[in-house]
This record gives structure tokens, C-alpha cells and sequence, in this order.
């Protein structure tokens, strides 16, 4: 998530730190910059800016492509290739011809070719207007070696459809959850290997936690499983937040709870909960840290 100073410009001062914080604390890697980043709210020069920062500082950074054309998608795969990025998250063409799946195909393929021997996946969202299908998937795989993985933010059916038909079968592909109410689903039915996570900026003990609990009963722990449905369950209201419009809102807010008041400001001084919205956010952040306190005491 992208920090702002007083002027409502990131600070990337602060982003690098809490990237070396959530990498530190057991994260593979960060996303910057994907919708929790606020990438239609930067300039491509600051979103490269915060890229380049994280690199340098060591942080494995997988750099979100989203971008008003496919000319400039292809640039920050170009520019995230340049810097020594870690992957790259391939994000559909949005606000032109996002319907067209001939559109489509030229924009991952041109976003593929700038981002050649970057480690790339592709998102694929139902809210972007367009869901890639196995057919697409492969015939960009035939041609691009570096498309390795499948985030997919659609719900448990679209979870198991990639599952079912892209990403099972072949161990260099990856299955990686990418909304935070089907980490469960993701892992235990779906063989998910990873997860791109919102609520883990905010709470990154806590879903590491699930996630490992997720693996485990994955594998066939009948108690790990068992937990990680009460850790899930615990999570849900607050992970919910992770498919709503005022996700980054709830997010920066609940870091703000969590004691990084850094990132107490939005880019657009407009953009702001409610006092109903915070007040809930408030209570329910109160309640889930009681219940982690008691269960995680319990359960270690």
C-alpha cells in the first residue's frame, strides 16, 4: 500500500520500510503496484519510483501492470525488468476493448514480451470486466515461458475452475488466491500454492498463520484443518473488506490500528470512511485481536 506525507505524496520512505517489515516477518514478497497500491492515483513516474526503491532496498517486488493503455502496461513491465523486479502481476486491459479477447491476447502478450524472464502471473478479476479462460492462458504459455502463474480474485467458483483447468497438472504453475475471503478454499480445495493478500498489510501474523495452517491441512492434518477453519471464520468480516470498493479505505485504516500511522492519509483528500465505516472497522478489529489473543495463546 502506498504511505503518504502531509501533502498526500507517498512517502516511499515509508513504504520501504514496511516493505523490509512484512518481508522480515515471513512474506515471500510484496505487490506494488496493484489496487491496494492505488495505482490509478500515482503518476507511472512515482508507481516506478516506489518500484525501483524496493528493489534496491532488497525487498522481492512483484510489479502490478495496470495501465490506461497497453503501451504503458508494457513500459512498467519494461521498467520492472530494468530494476531487478521479482514477477510481474499481469493485469487485463481496462477502460478500452476490455471485452475483446483478441485485445486481450495482444495486451498480456505485449505485457509478457517487455517483462520477458520476469516470473509473471496473470490476474484475473470478473470486476475488470473480462475473465481469462484456459484457452487464452495456454496459448500465451505456448508462446511466453515466463507466464508461470494464475491470481485469481473471482470467488470460490472461478478458484476451482482455474484449478480444475489451468493449474493442476503441471508443477511449474502456480495457483495463487487472490481475494482474502478464499484463502481456505484456495489452498485446502483448490491446491493453491500461494496468496495475495490485502488484510496482510495490516494483519501479517495472523495470515501467515492461516496460510501455514492452510498448507498443513492441505496435506491431510485433520487439526490443522480444524484451525485453520476457526482462524478463517475469525477473519471473515475484516477479510471481507478485500472485495468491496473501499478495500484500500478499511486497509490503511486498520494499519493505522495495527500502529503505522503513516498511513492515516489517502491520495485524494476526498477518499474517506465514514464514521459509521470506522466505528465498524474499529469494533471489529477490536473484537478479532481479543479472539487472536485468546486462541493464538491457546493454540501455540
Amino acid at each position: 500500500m502506498t504511505p503518504c506525507n502531509a501533502d498526500r505524496k507517498p512517502d516511499f520512505d515509508a513504504l520501504v520500510r514496511k516493505g523490509r517489515e512484512l518481508i522480515d516477518l515471513g512474506m515471500s514478497a510484496v505487490v506494488y503496484c496493484g489496487s491496494m497500491g492505488d495505482w490509478p492515483l500515482l503518476t507511472d513516474a512515482q508507481r516506478q519510483e516506489g518500484v525501483r526503491l524496493l528493489a534496491e532496498a532488497g525487498v522481492p517486488v512483484v510489479v502490478g501492470t495496470g495501465a490506461q493503455n497497453p503501451q504503458l502496461a508494457a513500459e512498467h513491465a519494461a521498467h520492472a525488468k530494468q530494476v531487478g523486479a521479482a514477477g510481474l502481476m499481469v493485469i487485463p486491459r481496462v477502460l478500452s476493448r476490455g471485452t475483446s479477447p483478441a485485445a486481450q491476447r495482444a495486451h498480456f502478450a505485449g505485457i509478457l514480451k517487455a517483462g520477458e524472464g520476469i516470473p509473471s502471473v496473470i490476474y484475473n478479476s470478473p470486476y475488470y470486466g473480462f475473465e481469462t479462460k484456459a484457452d487464452l492462458f495456454f496459448d500465451l504459455r505456448a508462446e511466453f515461458s515466463n507466464l508461470v502463474g494464475f491470481k485469481e480474485f473471482g470467488g470460490a467458483a472461478s478458484l476451482s475452475y482455474a484449478a480444475e483447468h489451468i493449474t493442476s497438472g503441471d508443477p511449474d504453475l502456480t495457483l495463487m488466491v487472490g481475494v482474502d475471503t478464499q484463502v481456505f478454499h484456495g489452498f485446502v480445495r483448490c491446491g493453491a500454492a500461494g496468496a495475495i493478500t490485502g488484510v496482510g498489510n495490516a494483519l501479517p501474523g495472523p495470515i501467515l498463520r492461516l496460510v501455514e495452517l492452510c498448507q498443513q491441512a492441505a496435506a491431510g492434518d485433520v487439526q490443522a484443518r480444524r484451525l485453520a477453519e476457526e482462524l478463517d471464520n475469525a477473519l471473515a468480516v475484516l477479510a471481507k473488506f478485500d472485495d468491496g470498493p473501499d478495500l484500500v479505505l478499511h486497509y490503511k485504516y486498520l494499519m493505522v490500528l495495527e500502529g503505522s500511522p503513516e498511513y492515516a492519509l489517502q491520495l485524494n483528500p476526498s477518499d474517506a470512511l465514514s464514521t459509521s465505516q470506522r466505528a465498524f472497522l474499529e469494533g471489529q478489529w477490536k473484537l478479532f485481536r481479543t479472539w487472536w489473543d485468546n486462541w493464538s495463546g491457546r493454540e501455540s
